[in-house]
């Protein structure tokens, strides 16, 4: 079984720091077998107390990389990693593996950078992203990890993304942002303002949705009106994830030239929250 490994230096594994304490370590080279989408990713991202609560490369699925964008139908290419949905076939083991690149950092600073990638797909760049993340303090015990990525065709003709949803298995609408978490003993509770469990949450739209560890928070919040349109991908009995979907009920097409453009603001705090807690922890961490 191949596992990930990462690269070392401090250059290629940039820490995210929230008042001096490192919160999140970004991985911009990863050495990944094809097979896996290689990309660039956040782990481990931890709470200000030291809490991990990423996974990189479980057992259940190696091709989750801590936090990051993974697509799994740019163009029938697999940005995701994997085997690949295909309609009256399922899932299927195909040559078809996209990578992300890091090209450069725009603005590099302890609280957050600004990123160019490309994405490439047998042997041609299909996508140009520009990446933004940022952390922030929020409380004492609670801060924000606001990620936005831009994706822009750079190829003569019209691009499609889509998902295995869109091929035909319902309920698997993922790909976009993915934070794949910490698993543990007890599967964690999923909840919105007005909704509770993962069967509930899932798929729906929400302007936040939190995932509840033993003894950790995560709180998503889209932080866009496009944003916020898109669906949430929720796991918790199989293993624990969220996703904002790019293409949930029909395929999103991006015209040459065209940008999607998606924000989420992640809140990381130790303690299991209440509702209330966590719904005014969004909105102080997108409108902040």
């Amino acid at each position: 079984m191949t596992h990930p490994t990462t690269a070392t230096t401090a250059k290629d594994s940039p820490v995210l720091r929230v008042a001096g304490r490192p919160v999140g370590r970004y991985v911009t080279r990863p050495e990944l077998p094809a097979r896996l989408s290689p990309r660039p990713y956040l782990h481990p991202v931890t709470t200000l107390a030291g809490t991990a609560v990423t996974e990189l490369g479980p057992a259940d699925h190696l091709h989750h990389l801590g936090v990051g964008v993974a697509v799994p139908d740019v163009e029938g290419h697999n940005f995701w990693g994997g085997r690949t949905y295909v309609r009256d076939r399922g899932p299927t083991e195909l040559d078809n593996h996209g990578a992300q690149r890091h090209l450069a950092f725009q603005l590099h600073d302890p609280d957050g950078f600004v990123e160019e990638l490309r994405w490439v797909a047998a042997g041609a760049e299909l996508l140009r992203e520009r990446r933004t993340v940022a952390a922030a303090p929020l409380t004492g015990t609670a801060w924000a990890l606001d990620f936005t990525f831009s994706l822009t065709n750079v190829t003569p003709g019209p691009l499609s993304i889509g998902s295995p949803a869109t091929n035909g298995r319902p309920g698997a609408a993922y790909g976009g942002y993915f934070w794949r978490a910490r698993k543990e003993a007890r599967a964690p509770d999923a909840f919105t303002a007005d909704a509770e469990g993962e069967d509930a949450v899932h798929g729906t739209r929400a302007d936040w949705l939190a995932l509840a560890g033993s003894t950790w928070t995560l709180v998503f919040a889209g932080a866009t009106d496009a944003t916020r349109r898109d669906p949430w991908f929720v796991r918790a009995a199989e293993y624990p994830g969220v996703g904002s979907s790019l293409a949930a009920a029909e395929r999103l097409t991006v015209e040459p030239g065209g940008t999607v453009v998606r924000r989420i603001v992640t809140v990381v705090a130790d303690g299991r929250l209440d509702r209330e807690t966590a719904g005014a922890l969004a909105r102080k961490a997108v409108g902040r």
